[in-house]
């Protein structure tokens, strides 16, 4: 049986706010923080308990922690996630599993449970999450939320506990894009939100989409011709799958695998798997995973030419039932990745959409531009809603 929980780790009593903020851009808006950002005064815990006895309070806040303080935002606690954020379902065996308020017979995603079930559930207007395979996105496609993995470097890491610092970044969630417009503002203020936009529907994408939930997308998108053509050329989208694991799995290990080697961790088994394989990852295995993303990057910048933009389902599907085994979550986990490591390996941004509802779950729709474009595509997820 699944141990449901409530989405805080910790909550601050009173809120954390700046007596004299920069600015109040955020004044009367809330925020969850993720339990992988260093917020002054507290231990950042990594959603695992030994990881969190073997840390000192945090002598200053993550800068995107900073950031949202000056804007005059106050923090109402810090929240769960999964262990070390190696995980997508949101379900840690340490310490049980946020529910998803959208659809409560369902995990919440993850790494950043707790922040999309925060959001969704009314008890902030912000979830501070992390993306590094997937985090905000995913939750955010399963909690009916609205989710912006920003363009790789462009919100400051500093202070947030890295998993893989090539993919990893911060990202956001909210329940509207008003909220979300205004942190596309403060966090990429020297974008422009102008200029012509075409978008492309690459079929290969939309083929890794179970068929109920792509039919279910479709009726939803705007009418008119809408250009197909494929991501890749061949249309087979499969390889970015190993690619993204060792690339990543290599710098997990790299950044965790002395301490796992000292400590041994009582992960749950499906984390503790995947540090057992990140540790057998090759640095030859790693370049060569390092050649295969850089050429993908290369395809990328031809395709994504000023504009474009990239429409997409989020997720395979619906959110997987809590009650789903062990190989459910697996294989569901797998073709997620595939998808969500387009933007991971090219450094892109993407915002999730919730657009519509299939086996009574939201699905989240995906737009993906190039680099820089973060607030293009806030602009234009207002002509899907």
């Amino acid at each position: 049986m699944t141990q449901s929980i409530g989405p805080f780790v910790e909550r601050f009593e009173p809120p954390i706010t700046l007596a004299a903020p920069v600015s109040d851009r955020l004044a009367g808006l809330t925020v969850a923080v993720k339990d992988n950002f260093d917020i002054k005064g507290t231990v950042t815990g990594g959603g695992n308990p030994e990881w969190a006895e073997d840390q000192s309070p945090a002598y200053h806040n993550a800068a995107a922690v900073q950031t949202l303080l000056d804007n005059g935002a106050a923090l109402v606690g810090k929240v769960h996630m999964d262990e070390l954020a190696y995980s997508l379902m949101g379900m840690n065996a340490r310490f049980g599993t946020p529910e998803n308020p959208a659809a409560p017979s369902r995990v919440p995603g993850g790494s950043s449970s707790g922040s999309a079930s925060a959001v969704a559930s009314g008890l902030v207007d912000i979830g501070l999450g992390s993306d590094t395979g997937g985090s905000v996105r995913l939750p955010a496609s399963f909690c009916g939320l609205f989710g912006w993995r920003p363009t790789h470097g462009l919100v400051s890491g500093e202070g947030l506990l890295p998993l893989a610092e090539s993919y990893d970044v911060p990202g956001f969630l909210t329940r509207d894009l008003e909220t979300l417009s205004l942190l596309g503002e403060i966090f990429a203020e020297e974008q422009t939100a102008d200029g012509d936009v075409r978008l492309v529907y690459p079929s290969d994408v939309w083929r890794l989409c179970e068929d109920e939930a792509a039919a279910a997308l479709k009726s939803a998108l705007p009418k008119g011709d809408r250009n197909d053509s494929p991501l890749l050329p061949g249309g087979d989208l499969k390889a970015l799958l190993p690619v993204f694991r060792n690339h990543q799995g290599y710098e997990a290990w790299q950044h965790f695998g002395g301490w796992i080697e000292k400590r041994a961790p009582e992960f749950g088994s499906d984390v503790g798997n995947r540090f057992s394989i990140a540790a057998k990852i090759t640095p030859a295995e790693f370049e060569e995973a390092q050649a295969r993303r850089e050429a993908f990057r290369t395809h990328l910048k031809r395709v994504l030419l000023p504009g474009t933009v990239m429409v997409y389902p989020t997720s395979p599907g619906p959110a997987p039932l809590l009650t789903a085994g062990d190989d459910i979550f697996e294989t569901f986990r797998s073709h997620a990745l595939t998808m969500l490591a387009i933007a991971g390996h090219g450094g892109l941004p993407q915002l999730s959409v919730p657009l519509v509802a299939s086996q009574g779950s939201p699905l989240g729709l995906s737009l993906v531009g190039a680099p820089g474009s973060d607030r293009l595509l806030i602009e234009v997820a207002k002509r899907f809603i």
